[in-house]
């Protein structure tokens, strides 16, 4: 059974009137990278704060490796903690070398020096210790903030979108390079964003949040396969969405049978969340759908195609398909595994 490194009970926090999170529960692994996404202002950075011990509580605790840190009449300073911050703008010191950054808050003893040195090695950049911040590119001073992270050897790493100000080629690369480095050393690690393509990328698990509440945890694989809520379904991305409703051979839509089976009894409302790679089509004359338009991706083409009510979905093609906008064409569902279907904005099996 994995250890836990930190356990959230019941934690809500409220500033004055304005409630930023509600009852969260949730448990960090020790040695695994839990992301923590949802949109602006749904509770992920103050999640972040109180485990860092930035804010304080109004209900609920914070263990670190069954130690109590905060709850609402306790709080440990963030000194104590034994956690590492990765901050967004890296927050390095101007005046201080590559090392000397990575160096500082340790004490001044030949094995916290070697440690010092260590680290840097470790994120690759031993050869940059005399330079000074304003001399390294963007994804080296993302490497030296996350060395001085790591050098005192926390319990638990945090990271606030620690990417977001570079550029996309260097952020997929320094990406690629941090998560290698945390699964090298078996660190743990918390991250915060927003984005749904670095979160799949980084996370072990997810756990998503929607106005403060915990709507989901799970692997990458689950979240997007299987969202437990229309929420999550429509926040992993490109997502489309169908009424239907349930009848004794699967669910009926304006596009035809979806040959699914619910628990539902039949005559019942549901939406079914459809991705472009769900959904084909083909040029009919006289069919009452049409392509809105095309959009080339290189390796693949989307289009995006009106049904007869107006309603929009999405199909994938292959990068060599041209079918012109205005062209009538039947569409159809070939997913090749079960859909993603809600109830009163729920899964339903």
């Amino acid at each position: 059974m994995k250890k836990i490194a930190v356990s959230c009970k019941n934690l809500s926090k409220s500033f004055g009137d304005s409630p930023a999170l509600h009852d969260l529960t949730l448990d960090v692994h020790q040695g695994e990278i839990l992301v923590v996404l949802g949109p602006s202002g749904c509770g992920k950075t103050t999640t972040l704060r109180l485990i860092a011990g930035f804010e304080h509580p109004t209900s609920g605790s914070i263990h670190l490796q069954d130690r109590l840190v905060a709850d609402a009449n306790w709080h440990m300073p963030p000194e104590k903690r034994g956690v590492g911050m990765v901050f967004q703008e890296h927050a390095l010191f101007p005046h201080l070398k590559v090392l000397e950054n990575v160096a500082f808050g340790l004490k001044n003893s030949p094995s916290e020096k070697n440690n010092a040195e260590f680290v840097l090695r470790l994120v690759g950049l031993s050869h940059l210790a005399e330079r000074y911040p304003h001399e390294l590119s963007g994804g080296e001073r993302q490497r030296v903030a996350l060395a001085r992270a790591m050098a005192p050897q926390p319990i638990l790493l945090l990271f606030d979108e620690p990417f977001s100000n570079l550029d996309a080629d260097r952020r997929n690369r320094i990406r690629e390079e941090v998560r290698a480095i945390l699964k090298t050393t078996g660190s743990t690690a918390l991250f915060v964003t927003h984005d749904q393509e670095e979160a799949m990328f980084m996370g072990d698990r997810l756990a998503i949040l929607n106005k403060g509440r915990l709507e989901q945890v799970g692997t990458p694989e689950e979240v997007f396969q299987n969202p437990a809520t229309r929420f999550v379904a429509e926040f992993m991305g490109n997502t489309d969405f169908l009424p239907g409703e349930t009848t004794l051979d699967g669910i009926d839509t304006e596009i035809g049978l979806l040959r699914q089976k619910t628990a539902l009894p039949a005559g019942t409302p549901v939406e079914i969340a459809f991705r472009a790679d769900d959904v084909s089509f083909r040029p009919q004359r006289g069919a009452k759908s049409m392509v809105l338009a095309r959009y080339f991706k290189g390796a693949y083409t989307i289009y995006r195609l009106r049904l007869p009510t107006g309603r929009l979905l999405h199909a994938m093609m292959p990068h060599t398909s041209v079918i012109r906008p205005g062209t009538p064409v039947d569409v159809f569902v070939e997913p090749g595994h079960a859909l993603a279907c809600f109830h009163d904005g729920k899964a339903v099996a």
